[in-house]
């Protein structure tokens, strides 16, 4: 089968893990949040039932030698902004900004298969985050800072490992509320943000990590004015990755479709599974906590609303109050003048739209009444 990641599983030291376990969970958690409903089903449904979250550091954990180099980018000091682009157009295709295209453009061909869109949807989730790391934009003689000793919170550590996660871990808060104490744009930011190209985002980068190498000098302690001077900017770039990796998403996925003969069940699961898998039957209550999953819920339908792709059908509560909202496309929207008031079943993947549970059918098959 064509793959166009191709890579071999091989031992190797991670010296480049950008942003840690905690970043990349963030810049995923915050992509999800921005996602439209589409979009959000389209990846759901590649990544099998997990969610971006839980792929977010794949990319680390199955490096190689080969694919190392798509983690960062390696540039001499002093560029300006038309010679940075100079430089980054001829280093050829072995970088984290020519990965970051390969992963994007594999996401809208529509000649790639499920399998290869799901590999290169787990490359695009951490590359973004990747780019938004300003070590992994930076020089190649002391490895993107790997070789840069530093000291913080007494203990000996090196200047990459800092911004990768010592200055998060520093900070205190738990991974569960990252996402929200981060991401705080403002809409107008966020539509900036998103307009932004990938050579701008590696751009912005090399500009941060080329001020961090006049302040960060090998055996330097790293006091509270460091900290407190830069933890804002390791919250923007990771609010800015997540955005924008949603922006870029949305560019990709809003108006796809899945693969001509898959439905999103054959896609989260092996075909000869399928059959002998039943989804897991939850309480509407415990909604939330299936995102990424495929399941059968049951709730009473209080309110629709029919916003031309599709009907919008609110269980549980009536809109804003929904605890899940079911959206009917293609045959299914005909089934919408018989829920009203009624007990519903409804099987689907759930997944996350601007912080509210959402199973997207299109098939009325998925849907039954007593």
């Amino acid at each position: 089968m064509k793959r166009i990641f191709c890579f071999l599983i091989l031992p190797l030291t991670l010296l480049l893990s950008s942003w840690g376990f905690k970043g990349h969970r963030a810049v995923a958690t915050i992509a999800q949040k921005h996602l439209t409903s589409n979009t959000a089903y389209m990846v759901s449904a590649y990544l099998k039932g997990e969610s971006m979250a839980e792929v977010s550091t794949w990319a680390d954990e199955n490096r190689s030698k080969e694919t190392a180099p798509w983690h960062f980018l390696n540039l001499p000091l002093g560029l300006s902004h038309q010679q940075f682009v100079d430089a980054v157009s001829k280093q050829g295709s072995d970088n984290v900004y020519t990965a970051i295209l390969k992963a994007e453009a594999g996401l809208k061909d529509s000649k790639l298969s499920a399998d290869q869109k799901h590999e290169a949807l787990k490359y695009l989730i951490h590359l973004v985050g990747d780019a938004h790391q300003p070590m992994h934009i930076s020089r190649k003689e002391d490895k993107g800072g790997n070789t840069i000793q530093v000291r913080f919170e007494d203990k000996g550590t090196n200047m990459h490992s800092l911004w990768d996660s010592k200055l998060i871990d520093h900070e205190g808060t738990s991974e569960a509320d990252i996402p929200a104490q981060y991401d705080v744009a403002t809409p107008a930011q966020i539509k900036q943000w998103q307009a932004d190209s990938p050579m701008e985002w590696i751009w912005e980068s090399y500009q941060i990590s080329s001020q961090l190498y006049q302040e960060t000098k090998s055996g330097q302690t790293i006091s509270d004015a460091y900290y407190q001077k830069y933890i804002g900017i390791v919250h923007q770039r990771i609010a800015q990755a997540g955005i924008r990796l949603a922006g870029e998403l949305n560019k990709a996925l809003n108006n796809a479709l899945l693969p001509t003969g898959m439905t999103a069940a054959k896609v989260a699961a092996p075909a000869e599974k399928v059959a002998a898998v039943k989804p897991a039957e939850i309480v509407l209550a415990d909604i939330k906590s299936a995102t990424g999953k495929t399941i059968i819920v049951k709730g009473k339908v209080f309110s629709a609303r029919d916003i031309g792709s599709m009907v919008l059908v609110n269980l549980g509560a009536a809109y804003p109050n929904q605890l899940l909202t079911v959206a009917l496309k293609g045959k299914a929207k005909e089934l919408a003048p018989q829920l009203t008031d009624k007990m519903i079943t409804v099987e689907g993947i759930i997944i996350d739209y601007k912080g509210k549970p959402e199973i997207i059918v299109s098939e009325p098959q998925k849907i039954t009444m007593p």
